[in-house]
């Protein structure tokens, strides 16, 4: 089983730790990023999307243009933009960076931003169902040989047909998040690659369990599982904590100015509800899983951290490769630096610990 590393391109030089200084939208910011995502050995970059950020396509076609190798995944959200548009749209991106795109599902678990963009479906399970239903249409503009009518509750499209096809014959990825029954349910009819947060192990067999079975009731492949962490990585591990606590310290500080704070209505997904109750657990969970961000935000988006040493974060991704792990997205809190340090070691020793790993049980890296 190979593995990808993503790392995240973000619209300006932001984080939990850093205040944004600039334009929101800095092209230069996010043509640097992208080269040092490319140079460091990231196979792919996440672009987020949020009902009031920069539109992530667009970005993303201005990443492609400015690397040569890197990947991009492009998170949509269903409900906003029709499903055979955004099908031409990614397929003729896909053609024009000959298969360097891969699209991230994310259906929205907060309904007053949701509202934002238009949206009138408060219900969440609803839009699960909304969202299966996007993908039948997007699947089948992209692999239909003819005209299709769908009528389904949320799209009915009439000879619907897309010219443009994805670059290669297996088509383009679907990446999925999400935790609660519905997000599963979806998940194991339409997703490639199932998305987690950084969980411990106990929630990671969990998960993974779940979207096995649902894939099964689907007839489907069990897709392959992503785990959203950050590393704080450092020399030493003494230094690796605390630095970890550096960070904390400044997060805190910074909080009224970032706008990394927890909702104020006390809104939480379910994948944040599940990293606040991993927090609740303790700081430090099984090697070195460390939650103390997402206790102070609130877990609003991965906010879990690896800290140690590029040896002991790499021998954390090999227990979660054994666990069925096999994409690992990683953005640190200093944007840039991070990517650049993260390809001096932490990547190229877990792509060693593991092919090493897969030598031994005779594993294929396909």
């Amino acid at each position: 089983m190979s593995i990808e590393f993503i790392g995240f391109i973000s619209n300006n030089n932001s984080s939990e730790t850093i205040v944004r200084e600039g334009p929101v939208l800095n092209p230069t910011h996010i043509e640097t990023v992208a080269k040092a995502h490319e140079n460091a050995g990231f196979d792919r970059a996440l672009l987020a999307f949020h009902s009031t950020s920069p539109d992530a396509l667009q970005v993303a076609q201005h990443v492609l243009n400015h690397t040569d190798r890197l990947n991009v995944l492009i998170a949509q959200r269903p409900g906003f933009t029709a499903p055979t548009l955004l099908a031409r749209q990614f397929a003729v991106l896909d053609q024009l960076s000959r298969g360097r795109v891969a699209l991230h599902v994310i259906t929205g678990g907060n309904a007053t931003e949701l509202r934002q963009d238009g949206n009138t479906i408060d219900d969440k399970d609803a839009r699960y169902a909304r969202t299966s239903e996007f993908l039948d249409v997007l699947k089948l503009e992209w692999t239909s040989d003819k005209p299709f009518t769908y009528k389904g509750k949320y799209y009915q499209v009439e000879n619907a047909f897309s010219q443009v096809k994805p670059y290669r014959p297996e088509g383009i990825r679907v990446y999925f998040g999400g935790a609660s029954d519905a997000a599963i349910d979806v998940a194991g009819k339409h997703a490639d690659t199932f998305a987690l947060w950084g969980e411990s192990y106990a929630q990671v067999r969990d998960v993974t369990s779940r979207v096995h079975n649902a894939a099964v009731r689907h007839e489907r492949p069990t897709p392959r599982f992503s785990l959203s962490v950050r590393p704080i990585i450092a020399p030493t591990e003494k230094q690796a904590w605390e630095k970890a606590e550096e960070i904390l310290a400044r997060a805190t500080a910074l909080q009224d100015k970032t706008g990394y704070r927890k909702p104020a209505d006390g809104h939480a997904t379910s994948g944040a509800r599940r990293l606040l109750a991993l927090a609740d657990q303790g700081s430090r969970i099984d090697k070195r899983l460390w939650t103390e961000i997402a206790k102070l935000t609130g877990a609003n988006s991965n906010t879990t951290a690896l800290v140690g040493t590029p040896a002991q974060v790499a021998e954390v991704f090999g227990d979660y490769y054994d666990l069925g792990i096999s994409h690992f997205l990683i953005r640190g809190f200093d944007p840039l630096i991070d990517a650049i340090e993260y390809g001096r070691e932490l990547i190229p020793l877990t792509r060693e610990l593991i092919a090493k790993r897969q030598a031994v049980r005779g594993e294929a890296a396909e």
